[in-house]
């Protein structure tokens, strides 16, 4: 809902760069040295045959799985954790390209799992940033209302911030909007003065790195090909006995384990499966283009996030200004069906996922039920005016000149058999005899980010609970 797209650059992408070389002489000294040899040092290549033993193997090198591998170690100093990542570098897709925001929870369903997770996540964040010295700026968010049919809606989504428990909201009338966006022209908006900006990339890195502090082991280019049941776990021996076996390529090491916890993104439903898990929920890769801003003048007056009333019948929020830690605006985005699961251009195309995807009854269902919708957004990526146009509700003077075509990438997005998005996250165990061993986040968009030191406390309780781990701390 948010617009959290992964872009589809390699992991050291010209943003981060951009960003090394803008915020460099603002980042403290300590923490500019980290950063620049995290990228090198957090991750290990597994080789060779032997076949390692672990308590715990967590799948997944995104921010879920990396900050789900640092809380096992905080709770449980004793265990023997393993990250395992498929790609070259941790935060490769999702976690490390996707809008960089900072959600203080305002959209969220109150009681829902992403109300809860969002509000209580982005204070461990701050306070996590604070304690660690990665940047963010607290730049704030503005939700304007352009058209009369949007204001009751704003005005609900304002007495639904405040069940959730957002902090310091406040409704702004449209003579005041200037005051907090000054280009940007409405009838009335929220501000949320909590919302910020940072690099999620970077964060992910830091919990990998915190892990490794403790004790974690890292393993990239390692892709789980077979979950394996190898025995029962004995409470006599529970020490010497790995009931789980891991296989990925024949020139990688198997390796052992008591649990496994994935956190696997575009391919959760696949690994799921690999454990007898259910196709249900099923990831449907969507990719999101953004234009960039190129305007000097214009980047100047985009201090804040602006954001659109979301439409209720819509399956997604609409095209927003979002500013980055480097000093970029990024406009957008759309949202397309992708042709590929990790394919970030019209050119990237899987037969075997494109098929995969289509022959589900739930996108069949979705299509038919958006059709009108998704032809204007595919019509918007392919012409930048459209998408131009949609942006000039909230910026009257912004032209074609002002921007160019900018990134793209593709989010995880979980439906079920009936076409319905999946809005809340999800966590399950699967089937079959593996299942007593497994526990699979199923869904986790966004504020998934937002939220993934509370997410990672909820995994580590529920694991506790499902397999018997001791809290230590």
């Amino acid at each position: 809902m948010s617009g959290d797209y992964s872009r589809g650059d390699s992991i050291l992408s010209e943003e981060i760069k951009a960003f090394r070389l803008l915020t460099v002489s603002r980042i403290p000294s300590d923490f500019r040295a980290s950063i620049l040899s995290r990228n090198r040092g957090v991750a290990s290549t597994a080789t060779g045959s032997a076949t390692s033993e672990f308590d715990v193997v967590v799948v997944g090198g995104g921010v879920i799985g990396c900050s789900t591998a640092r809380q096992l170690k905080i709770n449980n100093p004793e265990l023997k954790v393993a990250l395992l990542e498929k790609e070259n570098h941790l935060a490769f897709h999702q976690s490390g390209h996707n809008s960089g925001v900072l959600h203080a929870g305002i959209y969220y369903a109150p009681g829902s799992l992403k109300a809860k997770l969002c509000v209580r996540g982005i204070d461990l964040a701050y306070e996590y940033c604070d304690k660690h010295k990665v940047p963010y700026k607290k730049i704030g968010k503005l939700i304007v209302a352009v058209e009369p049919i949007e204001v009751p809606r704003l005005e609900n989504l304002f007495k639904r911030a405040q069940k959730n428990g957002c902090k310091s909201i406040k409704m702004v009338d449209g003579s005041e909007i200037k005051n907090y966006a000054p280009f940007c022209k409405g009838l009335k908006a929220l501000w949320s003065p909590y919302t910020g900006i940072i690099d999620w990339g970077l964060v992910t890195k830091s919990y990998a790195q915190d892990f490794k502090n403790r004790g974690g082991v890292v393993y990239t280019k390692y892709p789980v090909k077979t979950l394996l049941f190898v025995g029962e776990s004995s409470k006599e021996n529970v020490v010497n006995n790995y009931p789980v076996m891991i296989e990925s390529e024949p020139s990688l090491p198997k390796i052992r384990c008591k649990y496994i916890i994935t956190c696997c993104g575009l391919q959760s439903d696949h690994i799921a499966k690999l454990s007898g898990g259910t196709a249900d929920p099923k990831i449907v890769p969507f990719r999101g283009e953004y234009l960039l801003l190129t305007s000097e003048s214009k980047k100047k007056l985009v201090t804040t996030n602006v954001y659109p009333v979301p439409d209720p019948r819509l399956p997604f929020l609409g095209v927003h200004f979002t500013p980055r830690m480097n000093g970029d605006v990024w406009l957008g985005p759309n949202a397309v069906l992708a042709y590929k699961r990790e394919g970030y251009k019209y050119s990237q195309i899987s037969l075997f996922d494109l098929y995969d995807t289509l022959t589900y009854r739930g996108t069949r269902k979705l299509i038919v039920k958006f059709f009108g919708y998704g032809m204007k957004e595919l019509y918007r990526g392919i012409w930048i005016r459209a998408q131009v146009k949609q942006l000039q509700r909230f910026m009257p003077d912004l032209s074609i000149s002002d921007v160019i075509r900018g990134p793209a990438g593709v989010r995880a997005q979980a439906l079920d058999w009936n076409g319905n998005l999946v809005d809340d996250f999800i966590f399950d165990c699967g089937q079959g005899e593996l299942s007593q061993y497994v526990l699979h986040v199923r869904n986790a968009p966004s504020p998934g980010a937002t939220s993934s030191l509370a997410i990672a406390e909820m995994i580590y309780e529920k694991a506790s609970t499902r397999f018997g781990l001791k809290h230590q701390v």
